[in-house]
């Protein structure tokens, strides 16, 4: 729930094809990963994956240190809040250097890409994407980002980012808001400085976050990030 209720996407949008995305500097690295468009609905039809991805959610939350929420985050909260909207998982490549990284949309259907691990083993992250505002204003959306404590350092963050790029016009975005970039997230920062976003603001004390070592608690200010989908 926002300042301004509860902001649902405002059009029905069709399931979007599946991408590959992979370091485009060592295409064969084994690190390649295929991203999966889902709704709530679709999600369901998928045994375990909702209660995974929210297990690990409710984890980020717990730890205090990237997103606002904090207190428990039950399963039917997280599905309320993540799956308001549009729904992206990053699905690892079982065979490393068996892909052709590319960014064209593909048939790739996510159970038959899994073959049979567990979801823990295969998803490299995932992310939401929705209105940031209502009404006149939801052409601008809002995205938040997760990866697994066992994909990180393997730059699918990285990967999931470019493909947020891609896949937020296609639902009818034209511009894109971070309301809390923290910046104590020194990679999350210059990521999206490297992708082409601005800063358009900074928030002092922001987010009062756990330290690093989990003992305390800090004040943390936040930048807020602008990147506009229609502009070259």
């Amino acid at each position: 729930m926002s300042a301004y209720g509860d902001i649902k996407r405002n059009r029905s949008v069709a399931q979007l094809k599946s991408t590959v995305w992979g370091s485009q500097s060592a295409p064969d690295s084994g690190d390649n990963i295929v991203i999966h468009h889902l709704t709530l609905t679709t999600a369901r039809a998928l045994p375990g994956l909702l209660e995974y991805l929210g297990a690990v959610f409710a984890k980020e939350i717990e730890d205090g240190l990237t997103y606002p929420q904090e207190g428990e985050m039950g399963q039917e909260t997280f599905e309320a809040y993540f799956f308001a909207a549009d729904v992206f998982v990053g699905v690892t490549e079982l065979s490393p250097g068996t892909a052709i990284v590319s960014e064209a949309q593909q048939d790739i259907e996510l159970e038959r890409q899994r073959s049979g691990r567990s979801w823990d083993e295969c998803i490299a992250g995932y992310y939401y994407i929705k209105p940031n505002y209502p009404g006149r204003s939801s052409h601008i959306c809002n995205a938040g980002f997760v990866v697994p404590p066992r994909q990180r350092g393997r730059g699918y963050g990285s990967l999931l980012a470019k493909s947020y790029i891609h896949y937020a016009p296609l639902l009818g975005y034209q511009a894109s808001v971070f309301n809390l970039v923290y910046v104590n997230n020194v990679a999350s920062v210059k990521m999206w400085e490297r992708l082409g976003f601005t800063k358009a603001g900074l928030i002092p004390r922001a987010g009062r976050l756990r330290t690093k070592d989990g003992e305390g608690e800090e004040y943390i200010d936040a930048f807020v990030f602008y990147k506009s989908f229609t502009e070259n």
